[in-house]
Parts: C-alpha cells; structure tokens; sequence
C-alpha cells in the first residue's frame, strides 16, 4: 500500500486558474467538512506517497520506483506555481474519477486513479477542500524518469482501455451498511488493490482475484492474499486480528512491517473502530482460494533442513519459540504467518536481511523490532533458515534458494 500516488501531471493550467464553484466554493469553508476531508486524506493515505522524509508533508519532492523508471511525486499543497493552488475542485475530481490531468493529459496509472475513481464526490470535495487549507509549499517536482516507450504518454490511451473503468462506489443492496463501508473503503479511498494483487507485465492489475495478493512492483515486497477463508493468505484471522493490526500494527497473527508498516503508522491507526471493523467484515467475505500444489515442497534437501533448523535454534527460538508461536503481544508467531507463507518467500527472507520494524502507533507506541542478520548470515544460511521456518511446524511452502537470497539482499530501499 505504500506505492499508491505515482502521479505525473502538468502543474499549470494553460488557461490558468477559474472561479470555483458557488456550492464547492461554501462546502469548502465549512469546518466540519474540512474536518472530514482531514480524516479521508488520512484514510486515504496520502502522506506517504506525496511527502519525502524530512520535508514538509504533501508537497511531494521524492521519485517512487516502477518496474518501468522513476516517476516523480507531486506537491498538492496550495502553492499556485508547482502545486495545486491554481486547481479547481473539478481538476482535482477529474484527476481521482477519471486519471485526467489539469491539461487534459492523461495521469500514469500508477497513480491509484483505478480505485480512487470509486471515491464519491461528496467525498472528493472533503479531501480537495482540506488539502486546501495546507500551507503552501513550493516544490516542483524532479523531471519524469521513465524509459521509452513509457515515457510517451500517448500510450496510456491504449492501456486505459485495457484496465480502467471509471466510476464512483455502488453499494450493494443484498450487504449491510458496515460491509458497504468497509468495500468503499478497501476497494476505492484504502486503494488495498494496487499492492495486494498480481499486476501483468504493462503494470495493469488482474481482476480476476480482487485482493489475491501480489509483488509490489520494483520494491520485492510480496502483499500477501486478504482472503480469511480456506487457503486465504489471512485464513484463521478473526476481524478483531484485522482490527488490531490496522490500529497497532500488530495482531496475535502477525505484526505489520515493510510498506505495510507504513500504511498503520501514517494512515490505518488513525481511523475510527467503526471503520476499520466495517473494513474487517468486508475482507472476510473474501472467496476461499484455491490451494498450493505441494508438488514443489521436497526440493530442499535434509542438509539444508538440518542447517535451517540450527540456525533458526541458534537465532530465532528465543523470540519465536521452538513451537514457533512466538510470544503473544511481543513477538509474532511464525506458524502460519501470511508474511512467512506468502508464495515467493521475499517477506521473510527480507525481514530476515533487513529486520522486522513494527510501526509506532498510539495503541502501541515502543514496539519489539526484530535486528538485522544481513552481516551475521550467508546468503546460504539465510536461504536455509527462511527455508526450515517456511516447511517447519504446519507451514508448507516452497523453500528459498540462495539466488533468491542474492537478488534480495541488493534491492534498493525505498
């Protein structure tokens, strides 16, 4: 969640700034409506992709990463010159509904316009009308960096009509207003889709498995499956495990880390039990998947079971248990972990490198981290000890191999 606001557009408007309109123009100085907007921009996330570390929120200033170059992120802060202070609310409406810039110019769709498209315009106005209220900030943004033949932007026609179809959220009658508010708020402002799926080799997402799961692309995270039912990448969460992630960071299940960790320290934490239940009750009614071929599990042989399991004894068990189910509140379990069964292994192998930092958060704001081992382990041994914790107790899933471990080990950090 994390990679949602790549977004490239014009800064100014060739026939510059417009009067609002009279009905926009009132919602916009009504507190209660800038209020709101406040809390849908948190909803929404919007800190993390349009702000750098170490500068002034929303004003942009950082290149997010894409499988097919960098693309830079936008101010929307006021400033008239290189943020959005000459926008209108119908430029900001046109650009969340429809991916069309100020000019008229098609957006890069990495810019989540696929599901900020399902925001209402009730609720649109709220976050234009808040974002407005920021002080302004001049900011222009770093030239775009993507390659030929992704920089011409007159290919997105084509790509548009492949995966994009505009529209604002449709409840649905047969479901109740907690479900529909969780299903607006995973599929459309929570843009969960745009790291949990699979994405094709143009960067479109298959729609086919809503929320299956998938590698976020350029940045070997894997966002694992939210299905809570039958070989779910959450089956045997509970809604208060959502609950509690998404406020905490962490859960009896498992503990947020990576760009997830992100996603509760600058957004999910700071919204209502009522809707981050309403978000539960939509996930859980998520279709079972189909299970795992197992055919693939026996390649690791026992010396690289036996070198695993020494490892992990050596490292591991004091925290995670021998059992492997951690210690309640502090340290995760790793049986049945959706981070240590996700199909590729590149959560744990990373968190093992890298270390697993949980975000501070009001409900839990000194959090037990987990230290690095990229200087202590080889990329053998790291191979064998995410490869035992992935086949030990009732996990099974495919090992990791060393060449795996390499190309983990050298991926930039966003």
């Amino acid at each position: 969640m994390v990679i949602a606001a790549w977004w490239w557009h014009h800064q100014r408007s060739s026939v510059g700034p417009k009067a609002e309109d009279p009905a926009v123009a009132a919602a916009m100085k009504d507190a209660k409506v800038i209020a709101r907007g406040r809390y849908l921009t948190l909803a929404g996330d919007c800190v993390s992709c349009h702000s750098v570390a170490g500068g002034q929120p929303y004003a942009g200033g950082r290149a997010l990463l894409t499988p097919f170059g960098n693309i830079p992120v936008p101010n929307i802060t006021p400033d008239p010159e290189t943020g959005l202070g000459n926008w209108r609310f119908e430029n900001f409406w046109r650009a969340l509904h429809t991916g069309m810039g100020i000019g008229g110019e098609p957006l890069y769709p990495a810019f989540s316009y696929t599901s900020f498209t399902k925001i209402t315009r009730e609720d649109a106005v709220a976050i234009f009308a808040y974002l407005q209220t920021l002080p302004p900030v001049h900011q222009p943004p770093e030239p775009l960096g993507l390659r030929f033949p992704y920089n011409v932007r007159g290919a997105l026609t084509a790509w548009r009509a492949m995966y994009f179809k505009s529209g604002t959220y449709q409840p649905d009658p047969k479901q109740s207003a907690a479900w529909n508010r969780g299903a607006y708020l995973v599929q459309g402002l929570g843009h969960c889709n745009e790291c949990h799926a699979a994405r094709d080799t143009w960067g479109g997402i298959d729609t086919r498995a809503s929320l299956a799961g998938g590698e976020i692309p350029a940045q070997n995270w894997y966002a694992p499956d939210l299905s809570m039912q039958a070989h779910g990448g959450l089956h045997g969460w509970t809604g208060q495990d959502i609950v509690d992630l998404l406020k905490t960071g962490q859960s009896s299940k498992g503990v947020a880390f990576g760009p997830m960790a992100d996603v509760v320290a600058s957004s999910t934490q700071y919204l209502s039990d009522a809707d981050l239940h309403a978000m539960a009750d939509y996930l859980q009614s998520l279709p079972a998947r189909q299970p795992q071929v197992d055919d693939a599990l026996r390649v690791s042989s026992k010396a690289v079971a036996d070198r695993g399991a020494a490892i992990y004894g050596q490292g591991c068990a004091a925290c995670h248990g021998t059992d492997g189910q951690g210690v309640p509140g502090v340290y995760p379990p790793l049986d049945g972990n959706a981070s240590v069964l996700e199909p590729i292994g590149v959560n744990a192998t990373r968190a093992v490198l890298l270390g697993g930092f949980a975000p501070s958060t009001a409900a839990n704001p000194r959090p037990y981290s987990m230290p690095p081992y990229a200087q202590q382990l080889s990329d053998a041994d790291v191979a064998a000890v995410v490869t035992y914790i992935r086949q030990a107790w009732s996990n099974r899933v495919t090992p990791v191999l060393e060449r795996d471990v390499i190309k983990y080990r050298h991926t930039p950090v966003d």
